[in-house]
């Protein structure tokens, strides 16, 4: 992709930080300018006006909550502040090389994501260049900036900036070397590693902690909506991080049970009630995440066309063997050659199965999802003497506070 010129890019960039300046005084209590809803390039259009409405709503929930703005204190070392930095369209042209091909790491319904090398902060990044002519990636890029600059957590992926030039819209992340758990899942290129069980659990317990976070530690609770495969990337050791925050909502509270939205998200992992009906609870959550573990089991897909009718909905399939144990070694992935313990397969393998469940309200909370895998990483399969070793004893479950459907 060749070097795109930006016009205005000044005023622009005054434009949207005087948009994230208005989240911050509406948690004061101050009424956000209408010249400026006016003549925002974010708000451009119509409908792109609407839904930084409700990001704005959900901002001054969020911030409203002490815990997170004493996190987002110690971050940005002020109080209130977004700790994003603001980055020139130029400099995230030249950090990837004007965008080049090579540079490329993958591409989504949003956008593009490019590897780059920012100078100014001598640091390799990945940059999400969203696409100037989809609506829903205006909203997408606002709902980022602030979910990202308010939520920190180990297994949330860090958002280091974004630039707001013209009519570009881009994100800078920090670089996740390893990609994404699809590339180590699903059509590995020849001479790729595949992952071992421990690995495997691993990374599902630290993903179920980044979604424990989001429930019951954010105030009021986020509502994640696009938990998938591609959206856990991988750092250093397989350390897993939740990443593309776009679709997020901020959940239910009082005494409210559900938020009523437009379905979003990605077919195969959307939970039934939420494609069915447009409510959407933290259940919903819980739903994909057991999608998820089970695409880490069996290795299989959560739709894959190239299978037979009955087998291309991984869900679909799986549910009739979940009801005979004797069968839940042909669930194992073939990728693992035997090579996992027994006694972990079943107790994953029946997470997996109360996740997917089609009731929401037969879904254990995310907090009982990650005591039972954190469990199941402790417990280090070694493959050469087909024994577990735990590294701890079993936890009992600790007290929480339950957030409902």
């Amino acid at each position: 992709m060749g070097w795109i010129p930006c016009s205005g890019s000044s005023n622009s960039k005054k434009k949207i930080k005087k948009k994230l300046e208005e989240v911050k005084d509406m948690r004061d209590g101050n009424k956000a300018n209408p010249d400026v809803k006016k003549n925002s390039s974010i708000n451009s259009k119509n409908s792109s006006i609407n839904s930084s409405k409700n990001v704005e709503l959900s901002a001054e929930k969020l911030k409203k909550n002490s815990s997170i703005n004493s996190k987002n204190s110690s971050k940005s070392g002020e109080s209130g502040h977004i700790a994003a930095q603001t980055f020139p369209f130029r400099e995230l042209a030249t950090a990837t090389r004007n965008f080049r091909a090579d540079c490329l790491l993958g591409e989504g319904g949003f956008g593009r994501v490019y590897k780059g090398h920012l100078e100014t902060i001598n640091q390799i990044v990945a940059i999400k260049q969203l696409d100037r002519n989809g609506l829903q990636g205006n909203r997408e890029f606002l709902v980022e900036v602030l979910m990202l600059s308010l939520l920190h957590h180990p297994n949330l992926v860090n958002l280091i900036g974004y630039c707001a030039d013209g009519d570009q819209r881009l994100l800078v992340y920090e670089y996740m070397k390893l990609g994404s758990l699809e590339d180590h899942l699903h059509d590995l290129s020849p001479g790729k590693k595949r992952l071992d069980w421990n690995t495997r659990m691993k990374i599902a317990a630290g993903a179920a902690k980044g979604l424990e976070y989001l429930h019951d530690k954010a105030n009021p609770p986020v509502i994640y909506r696009d938990l998938k495969c591609s959206n856990i990337l991988l750092g250093d050791g397989y350390h897993p991080k939740l990443s593309d925050f776009g679709l997020a909502k901020v959940g239910p509270v009082g005494e409210n049970t559900h938020v009523s939205t437009r379905v979003m998200g990605t077919y195969g992992y959307c939970a039934p009630e939420y494609a069915m009906t447009g409510q959407l609870t933290l259940k919903s959550d819980v739903y994909s995440f057991g999608v998820v573990l089970l695409e880490i089991i069996t290795g299989r897909k959560a739709i894959d066309n190239s299978k037979c009718a009955a087998e291309q909905n991984l869900v679909a399939w799986a549910r009739p063997l979940f009801k005979d144990r004797r069968k839940f070694t042909q669930m194992a992935d073939p990728m693992l050659q035997g090579q996992y313990p027994s006694r972990g397969l079943y107790q994953a393998l029946a997470v997996a199965a109360m996740c997917v469940q089609e009731q929401a309200n037969m879904r254990p909370v995310i907090a009982d999802v990650v005591t039972a895998l954190s469990y199941l990483a402790s417990q280090k399969y070694q493959p050469n003497t087909q024994t577990v070793q735990s590294s701890r004893l079993a936890p009992g479950t600790p007290p929480r506070t339950r957030r409902g459907v």
